[in-house]
């Protein structure tokens, strides 16, 4: 069994802290969809999307990156 991820309440830690801008570096770096879709739901639910646009569209626009087929083939 693997463990669940803390990474999504690790982020929204530093977006309620006030550092967004390291919030955003770690959201282009998100390591899964589900990652992404988990903090979307914190954010959600601490009504903090609606303070910050940037992150919402960012955690839209790596959700759509990741969930997409890769157009690169491998070597």
């Amino acid at each position: 069994m693997s463990r669940p991820s803390v990474w999504a309440t690790k982020v929204a830690a530093l977006i309620q802290g006030g550092n967004s801008a390291a919030a955003l570096a770690q959201i282009k770096v998100a390591p899964t969809v589900k990652d992404l879709k988990d903090l979307r739901a914190t954010l959600i639910s601490a009504k903090l999307l609606a303070k910050h646009p940037n992150l919402d569209s960012a955690t839209q626009d790596m959700i759509d990156a990741l969930s997409s087929p890769r157009l690169h083939r491998s070597p």
